[in-house]
């Protein structure tokens, strides 16, 4: 199978070669046949990735280790459901997963729209041809997957063995988040993309009108969404499995997967100005060039080594091929942009800053100016480094300190923009539609600051909570109002019938809503408190109203590794309320690696969460960690509601039509029309 998977991503290659020379060619002359053929060499291409990939796949689970890449990140006693993850584990394999997920992706673009958009598609094919070529030189040329174990024998001869077992999945990636985190999170690289390619095309293809956004509406948010989760996914992980109390460090490869998420924001909020007034052409095509350039430019601080973190990959020079195509993508970007300036120009200007409009475009300006805040602390070891020879790190305080107000201002701007109509908004209008929310807001405030909220961010970041999810509620009931009077269908019905009328819109209030969860959970973090010490059993430790009582230290054998589990009792006023199980795990690997294994007692309130931290050097007592950290838990709510959110604002609106009942009559008598509706819903819409 290393032999199939190796000669599969090498006739890959050349039919990504074939793809990108027959439709260059078939774009000049305007040849069909030659579209039509590059256009299967790319499907082709895709079909051989995903052969090479389950090739992989099938190699770990076989337990080859003549391959190198199976014997560095696997065992035989690494259970089964880690094989899968193992794939994504190095360097080598998390390329070839990459190159997977863009062959998907690339394969359902090319198929749905065969026979869609016929003057743009050719420019989309040789496009994620490129991309996918740059990355299938990796895999087969640089760092492939399939490279045997071998050694030089005594006559020069190249020797090929295999060992008896691997190296085992490093400790931290054995937890099921990281099962679901990095695809996830590639889904969402991978996902940009598309729109990028058909940004690209649109602009070298001089596409008419918005057509192209039309198209890529829901690609980009299905990179968005996937990219979202993945994110949370990987706050959770952190927060469960590293142990230090917290679930955001601010580390660069998560500064890396925030700033195209950040640009992608920023984009699904602007293209509304290009499809509504014809406005802001030109913030578009950059909004989807720099998302993708983030995510290769995250790709290449994850694998350069040129910034220091405890997620990026072992530093090769690997990093210098994505710096390379980063150039190159900013020098055909910039080149195609000046070229068709011209066709970017906007049908509308701006004609209040009390509009819709003027939301969107501040909006856009404060995420951008996260983004670069972002980019910026994240890069400054790199630059300082460069300028005057000394690494100088830039740590959570820098970040805290620039991104909370970004981020409260971002919130309140969350809950202006639906009430903003477009073009112009007339000071009635702002009374009416803010008067309830500001003035209930303000209450919570006050109410907030009575019970002792002094924290001047989390207190502001409580207010704007309210403000927002009172402008939201607003808008559903305004909607579901309207319903009700005319159908007399119960309150949950006309939300829902509402909010598959337009569910792109209404699916953005529902994402919104997830959002301002998560910042109830952001603003709890200036309440934290922790404490450690040493625990023998019958020892007691105090945290807030918590009692903790450790009963017991057992050992536990695990499948491939030896734990020590500490027994710990939870009381609150004198209650039990349960038993937490941390435990410290001691992996069956060469290096002896260890793990731990966190207990949460978790209500919507606050997180008890206590970390067998290991044991005193100097006398051998087991050290007990304990956090308090309020309203942890409304990250995780948040996050699924967004997720609810992105998939409603993904699913094409239905129609309603109202058919009103026949009068009913009697013989004789005249009887005037009943006020039954008879409501049916039908056809799908975008």
């Amino acid at each position: 199978m290393d032999l199939f998977g190796s000669f599969a991503l090498l006739l890959a290659f050349v039919c990504a070669c074939y793809t990108i020379v027959a439709g260059i060619f078939g774009i000049r002359t305007g040849n069909p046949s030659l579209l039509k053929s590059a256009r299967n060499a790319g499907i082709a291409l895709c079909v051989l990735v995903m052969v090479a990939t389950a090739s992989l796949v099938y190699l770990f689970y076989t337990d080859n280790f003549a391959i190198a890449y199976v014997a560095e990140h696997s065992s035989r006693d690494l259970p089964a459901f880690y094989k899968l993850p193992a794939l994504w584990s190095g360097q080598q394999g998390s390329l070839l997963f990459w190159s997977f997920l863009l062959s998907v992706y690339t394969f359902l673009v090319l198929v749905i729209n065969r026979r869609k958009h016929p003057e743009l598609m050719p420019y989309v094919g040789v496009i994620l041809a490129t991309v996918q070529g740059f990355f299938l030189i990796l895999n087969c040329f640089v760092a492939s997957p399939f490279s045997l174990l071998g050694t030089v024998g005594p006559t020069g001869v190249p020797l090929v063995f295999a060992r008896a077992d691997g190296n085992g999945l490093n400790p931290l990636l054995q937890y099921p988040e990281m099962a679901a985190h990095p695809p996830n999170l590639y889904l969402g690289y991978t996902g940009f993309t598309i729109p990028f390619a058909f940004a690209l095309a649109a602009l070298l293809g001089r596409y008419p009108g918005e057509k192209w956004i039309h198209v890529t509406r829901r690609w980009t948010m299905i990179a968005w969404g996937f990219q979202s989760i993945g994110i949370l996914l990987g706050a959770h992980w952190a927060y469960a499995v590293l142990g230090w109390g917290g679930y955001w460090a601010w580390d660069p490869v998560e500064n890396a997967s925030l700033m195209p998420w950040i640009s992608g924001t920023a984009f699904l909020h602007s293209v509304m100005m290009q499809e509504k007034r014809g406005m802001m052409r030109v913030w578009n095509i950059w909004l989807v060039f720099v998302t993708f350039m983030l995510c290769i430019l995250g790709t290449f601080l994850t694998r350069s080594g040129v910034v220091s973190s405890v997620h990026a990959f072992a530093q090769s020079s690997i990093g210098h091929w994505f710096f390379g195509f980063l150039i190159f993508i900013l020098a055909v970007c910039t080149i195609a942009y000046i070229k068709n300036r011209d066709y970017l120009r906007s049908d509308n200007h701006l004609d209040s800053m009390l509009s819709r409009e003027s939301s969107f475009l501040f909006n856009n300006l404060i995420l951008l100016a996260a983004c670069f805040a972002v980019l910026w602390g994240t890069l400054f070891p790199v630059i300082s480094e460069a300028f005057t020879g000394n690494k100088i790190s830039v740590g959570p305080p820098f970040f805290n300190k620039v991104n909370i107000p970004i981020g409260l201002f971002l919130l309140f701007l969350t809950g202006v923009g639906p009430l903003l109509a477009w073009r112009k908004t007339s000071l009635d209008s702002l009374r009416r539609n803010f008067g309830v929310p500001v003035a209930l807001s303000g209450l919570a405030g006050v109410v907030a600051y009575g019970l002792g909220f002094r924290h001047f961010y989390a207190l502001v970041c409580l207010i704007l909570c309210v403000f927002v999810a009172l402008t939201i509620f607003g808008e559903f009931f305004r909607g579901m109002r309207v319903i009700r009077a005319r159908t007399a269908m119960n309150w949950f019905s006309c939300f829902t019938e509402l909010s598959f009328r337009n569910t792109r819109r209404y699916g953005g209030y529902v994402i919104h809503l997830g959002i301002v969860f998560i910042f109830i959970g952001l603003a709890g973090a200036a309440f934290n408190r922790d404490v450690q010490g040493a625990m023998q059993t019958g020892d007691t430790m105090t945290i807030g109203p918590y009692r903790l009582l450790c009963q017991e230290f057992e050992g536990r054998q695990g499948p491939n590794y030896q734990a020590e589990r500490a027994t710990i009792e939870v009381s609150r006023d004198g209650r039990s309320l349960m038993m937490l199980y941390p435990e410290r795990r001691q992996f069956a690997t060469g290096n002896g690696e260890t793990g731990t294994m966190v207990a949460i007692y978790s209500t919507v309130r606050e997180d008890l969460y206590v970390v067998y931290a290991g044991r005193d050097p100097e006398n051998g007592a087991p050290i007990i960690h304990a956090y308090l950290n309020p309203l942890v838990k409304w990250i995780w709510i948040g996050g699924l509601v967004l997720g609810i959110g992105t998939v409603l604002a993904i699913l094409p609106n239905r129609r309603m039509a109202i058919v009103l009942s026949p009068a009913a009559q009697s013989a004789g008598v005249g009887v005037g029309p009943q006020p039954a509706h008879a409501v049916s819903t039908y056809g799908a819409q975008d």
